[in-house]
C-alpha cells in the first residue's frame, strides 16, 4: 500500500492531537447535557472511535449511511440515504460526525433532514475541510483540518474501499488513481 501512497498529508500524530483538541472542545460545550453523535459511514468510523475515546462526557451514538461518491472521486450531487437513524432525534442534542465535507451538497442535504426531525441542537464535527470545492455553504462546529483540493485516502477515507486502514490522510499516486489498480 505505501507504494501507491504519492505524498503523506497528515500524519498519524497530528490527526491524534487534533482528535484530542476537539474532542475536548465537545466534553466542554456539551458539559451536563444529552448528547447523541451521528456518525456518516463508512468514512467516519475511525474519526468516530478515536473521537468517543477523548470525550469526557457520556455520549450515545447512532449510525447512517449516505451515498453520493459510488467508487468515482467526486460527489455525483445525488444523495442517497442508505441507512437511517435507529432512534428518533427530537429533543436532543446531535453531532453529525462527517470525514470531510466537500462541495456541501451531501452534508447540507444531511441537515436539512435531520433538522426536519426537531433536535433540541445539530452540529457537524468534520475531521477534513475542503473550502475550495464548496458549492453549498455549510457550517462546521468543530473542524479538525482544512485542505487543498486533493482526493485523499486513509484515516477512514477510501478510493474505491481501499486505503481506508491506513492511519494517516494521503495523497495516491495518480497511476493508481487513473489505473484503479490497489495494491
Amino acid at each position: 500500500m505505501m507504494r501507491d501512497v504519492a505524498e503523506i498529508l497528515l500524519t498519524r500524530e497530528e490527526i491524534r492531537a487534533r482528535v484530542q483538541d476537539i474532542g475536548y472542545q465537545i466534553s466542554r460545550d456539551f458539559q451536563e447535557k444529552d448528547l447523541l453523535l451521528v456518525g456518516i459511514l463508512k468514512g467516519s468510523m475511525i474519526f468516530l472511535a478515536d473521537l468517543l475515546r477523548v470525550i469526557q462526557i457520556p455520549v450515545l451514538i447512532d449510525f447512517m449511511s449516505i451515498s453520493s461518491y459510488g467508487a468515482a472521486t467526486a460527489s455525483s450531487g445525488v444523495v442517497r440515504i442508505l441507512k437511517d437513524l435507529e432512534e428518533p432525534i427530537e429533543g436532543r442534542n446531535v453531532v453529525v460526525v462527517e470525514d470531510i465535507v466537500d462541495t456541501g451538497l451531501t452534508l447540507s442535504y444531511l441537515m436539512r433532514n435531520l433538522q426536519s426531525r426537531q433536535p433540541k441542537s445539530l452540529r457537524i464535527c468534520a475531521l477534513l475541510d475542503k473550502p475550495a470545492r464548496r458549492i453549498v455553504d455549510v457550517d462546521i462546529a468543530y473542524k479538525g483540518f482544512s485542505i487543498e483540493d486533493r482526493f485523499v485516502v486513509g484515516y477512514g477515507l477510501d478510493f474505491a474501499e481501499h486505503y481506508r486502514h491506513l492511519p494517516y490522510i494521503c495523497v495516491l499516486k495518480d497511476e493508481v488513481i487513473k489505473g484503479g489498480n490497489h495494491s
